[in-house]
């Protein structure tokens, strides 16, 4: 596991250490035998120590060299050696602060021998959070760097990183993050939190067993990368939120020179599986074992078959879902699409099927790990090094059934930082995405710590009336969407208030969609870019229209030129509306109908009439309307709504105006389905 195991100290090193301390004076060779030994926290000690052997004037080190300077005293190629060797070491420990700043020194060698450390300088950079230097590193090293190899193919992302992180910036926080207090992140490294039950967390920890240290490494510092007596197991702790205390061993039976911990229980609580794994020459070795509940305590693990476990591939970090179904777990076995991808199995009566790889839209040619599965809401949660993200190990969410899986989303800040942020648990089946934890090492020099997580509560309410009444309407229908996933969030009926109430995320894009019975549906689009200032945001009050199939409806403000059927443009405006009705109710059908004042002949008018009802229809139809949808009908001066003359004969100019008016009203609910013998137009009759 990255960040969790390294190579253990060779039997003497302790002994070494201290003969050294008192009678080796060549420090550099004693860094290198380290270094080789891939012991990178000693090594830096004796690199730092090598320095003081040469005589270096400030001006004399680069970059702020001058040119032509005098080079230190000593070999000036063992100087950069060192340095060069001090830089690896601490990035190699993933101490990436004082890791910069010997690369920046390295960087300004200006040595071909060097080459390289333009590239790792913008790592150590990005993992400090310097993105805009971190991006001229890269980009510099991209230019100049002419080597095929996994740093050229790697910097493009790297450069992506750098300037998504920098897009990220202004973004507001999905979720709030704390480090665990209490004694959980008391020593060596804590991860993979597990939630055992109420109040109860599990966790793996290299805490040490002894309170024996290696020579030169202070308890501060976490050692957990090499060596005994740091050694991975598994822990519990007992709180709430993000307070956890009284840590302790779980007692399940461990084996000698093995590492065990990163651990899923299945959902009857009588099933634990689990890695195991140790490190031999250099080499990881690990496999998942199965251990059992039996008279209250936990069996001895076994390792499982060679469907989860194949001989010469490692697999870890199982996950079991909730419903039982399926077991996820990371290998590097083959068949997949780089260094560790993400497989799973189907449970059958509780016994694995055959590894199914998850294919290429989850998985890279890099690093896909720690897998989380929400069976309820078909969420998959994993963290990845081979994507877009704010670089290390980012957090990734997709949706999906084991079928098919949706584009992976970069779960965004906090939860994802510039160093690794891996295994992620929810607090509860119920609400996955609501509180959980999470393992990352941005606030440590060497080692991964646990978080908790909660979700930023945001709300989005407002208030349905009926247009004609503005009087709440109990009973309507009000669905929240997603319209960048196009997935339906929550549906509610309304109470006697008229209000409603959803949780959101903060930037996104949603849609309310309100409908009722004998009301046209209205939708509503927002973003929630207002609830990055305040907590709820309130939208602004929507009317639903009651109407009755076959009663027509008034539009106002729809204007002719005179005598013709040329629509205004102000008529536009008016239609529009009509045009986003209908977009909201994509079932009904409607007439436009015309009508006409007295003035003029039956047949003169049934034709304007006629022109002009046609004229509506055939701008709806240019808005995206079907013209199956739509029927034109003009009525002529055959249905007045008002008088066109007075009692006493004379003209009634206000009558008149009310009956040259434009009406739609609601032919169906459903529209008819076309056969080869239906014509259009007999199916709109």
């Amino acid at each position: 596991m990255k960040k969790i195991t390294l190579l253990v100290l060779v039997i003497f090193a302790g002994l070494i250490n201290s003969i050294q301390a008192q009678y080796v004076v060549d420090f550099k060779h004693t860094a290198d035998v380290y270094y080789n030994a891939k012991d990178y926290y000693s090594a830096a000690q004796y690199y730092n120590k090598a320095l003081g052997t040469f005589k270096v004037k400030p001006e004399q080190i680069l970059p702020y060299a001058i040119a032509n300077a005098a080079p230190p005293s000593g070999k000036f190629k063992d100087y950069q050696q060192v340095v060069s060797r001090l830089a690896e070491s601490y990035r190699l420990y993933h101490d990436f602060g004082n890791a910069e700043t010997w690369y920046s020194q390295v960087v300004g060698f200006n040595n071909p021998q060097y080459i390289q450390a333009k590239y790792w300088y913008g790592v150590c950079l990005r993992a400090n959070g310097k993105y805009e230097e971190a991006l001229k590193q890269f980009n510099e090293f991209k230019s100049s760097y002419t080597g095929a190899d996994e740093l050229s193919t790697r910097v493009p992302l790297e450069i992506a990183n750098c300037e998504f992180a920098l897009s990220e910036a202004s973004k507001q926080p999905r979720y709030t993050i704390a480090k665990l207090s209490g004694n959980v992140n008391e020593g060596g490294a804590n991860y993979a939190p597990v939630v055992m039950g109420p109040n109860t967390l599990m966790f793996t920890s290299s805490r040490a067993e002894t309170p024996s240290l290696p020579a030169k490494q202070p308890a501060e510092k976490k050692k957990d990368k090499k060596g005994t007596p740091y050694v991975n197991d598994l822990y519990t702790a007992s709180g709430t939120g993000s307070d956890f205390s009284s840590s302790q061993k779980l007692n399940i039976p461990a084996a000698k020179g093995y590492d065990q911990g990163v651990s899923s229980i299945s959902p009857d609580g009588n099933s634990m599986y689990m890695t195991r794994w140790s490190v031999k020459d250099g080499v990881k070795q690990a496999a998942i074992y199965l251990s059992t509940k039996q008279n209250g305590s936990w069996t001895e693990p076994q390792k499982m078959g060679s469907n989860i476990n194949m001989d010469g591939y490692n697999s870890m970090q199982p996950y079991i879902t909730a419903d039982g179904r399926y077991l996820l777990f990371a290998s590097n076995r083959p068949g997949g699409m780089g260094k560790y991808d993400i497989w799973y199995c189907v449970m059958n009566s509780n016994a694995p099927g055959n590894a199914r790889n998850m294919g290429t839209t989850i998985n890279t040619k890099d690093e896909e790990q720690a897998p989380f599965y929400d069976a309820e809401k078909n969420v998959l949660v994993f963290s990845s090094d081979g994507r877009v993200g704010l670089g290390g190990l980012d957090f990734f969410q997709s949706e999906g059934d084991f079928g098919s899986w949706s584009t992976p989303v970069n779960m965004g800040k906090p939860l994802n930082s510039p160093k690794d942020d891996i295994y992620y648990t929810a607090m509860d089946n119920a609400h996955p995405f609501a509180e959980g934890f999470i393992s990352s090492d941005r606030e440590s020099v060497c080692c991964l710590e646990v978080f908790s997580i909660k979700r930023v509560r945001k709300m989005a309410s407002g208030l349905i009336v009926d247009c004609d009444t503005r009087q709440p309407l109990a009973g309507a229908t009000i669905t929240l969407l997603d319209t960048v996933r196009q997935k339906t969030l929550s549906k509610i009926t309304l109470d006697a208030t008229g209000r409603y109430s959803f949780e959101v995320d903060p930037q996104r894009y949603y849609k309310i969609i309100a409908e009722k019975e004998n009301y046209f549906t209205k939708s509503l689009y927002f973003k929630s870019d207002e609830l990055t200032r305040v907590d709820s945001l309130d939208n602004p009050t929507l009317c639903l229209k009651h109407y009755e199939v076959e009663k027509p409806i008034v539009l106002n403000n729809i204007y002719y030129d005179f005598g013709k059927a040329t629509l205004r443009p102000e008529s536009k405006i008016v239609l529009d509306t009509v045009v986003d009705m209908l977009n909201d109710n994509p079932k009904l059908m409607i007439e436009m109908s015309a009508h006409t004042d007295s003035v003029g002949s039956d047949k003169f008018n049934l034709k304007l009439s006629q022109a002009r009802a046609q004229s509506c229809v055939d701008y709806l139809i240019s808005r995206g309307v079907s013209s199956q949808r739509l029927i034109a009908k003009g009525y002529g001066k055959s249905r007045p709504i008002a008088p066109n003359s007075q009692p006493n004969h004379k003209d009634n100019p206000e009558g008149r105006q009310k009956n040259r008016r434009t009406e739609f009203k609601v032919l169906r609910k459903q529209m008819p389905v076309l056969t080869n013998n239906t014509s259009e137009n007999q199916s709109s009759q």
